[in-house]
C-alpha cells in the first residue's frame, strides 16, 4: 500500500473527511478483530519484542509489518468505526484492551517470532469474555473457585 498525504490526494481526487465514523461496542471491536484473524486461522503473523519492558511512549509506538494489530488495521470496517494506525498503543487505545490483554496478543515472550492467528483470535475472544489465560488463570480458578 502506496501512501500519500492528503495534500496530493486532493489534487488528483476530491477527498471528503465528513463521513459519520459507525459506532460500535469494544465487543463488536473485538469480534470483528478475532473474526478477521481466523479468515486464515493458520497464518503465521508477527509479534512485537518484550511489550512488557518498554516504556510506556515507546510500547506505544510500537509495531510491526504483517502482525495481528495490522490485519485488524487493513480493515475497512475497523478503520471506518476509528481504528487510526497500526501501532501498539493504537490498538490498546480502540479495543480499549489493558497491557496485559494486548501483551497475551501480541508478545515475543509468548510465541517467539510469529504467531499463529488463530492463536491471536484465542486471545482476543477471551479479552471480549474478560477470561484470564495461562497458568495464573487457572491456579486461580482452582483455589478461588
Amino acid at each position: 500500500m502506496k501512501h500519500h498525504a492528503l495534500e496530493q490526494l486532493q489534487i488528483v481526487a476530491e477527498v471528503k473527511q465528513d463521513f459519520p465514523r459507525r459506532v460500535t461496542t469494544r465487543a463488536e471491536r473485538l469480534e470483528r478483530w478475532a473474526e478477521l484473524l481466523e479468515q486464515i486461522p493458520h497464518r503465521h503473523l508477527s509479534t512485537l519484542h518484550e511489550t512488557e519492558y518498554q516504556p510506556a511512549r515507546v510500547r506505544a509506538t510500537m509495531r510491526g509489518d504483517d502482525s495481528p494489530i495490522s490485519v485488524a488495521f487493513k480493515d475497512p470496517v475497523l478503520r471506518a468505526a476509528g481504528m487510526e494506525n497500526d501501532t501498539y498503543g493504537e490498538a490498546k487505545r480502540f479495543f480499549e484492551l489493558s497491557d496485559e490483554q494486548l501483551h497475551r496478543v501480541i508478545c515475543y515472550c509468548h510465541f517467539g517470532a510469529t504467531v499463529s492467528a488463530a492463536t491471536a483470535a484465542r486471545h482476543i475472544r477471551s479479552a471480549i469474555a474478560g477470561k484470564q489465560t495461562g497458568l495464573f488463570a487457572r491456579l486461580r480458578a482452582i483455589f478461588v473457585g
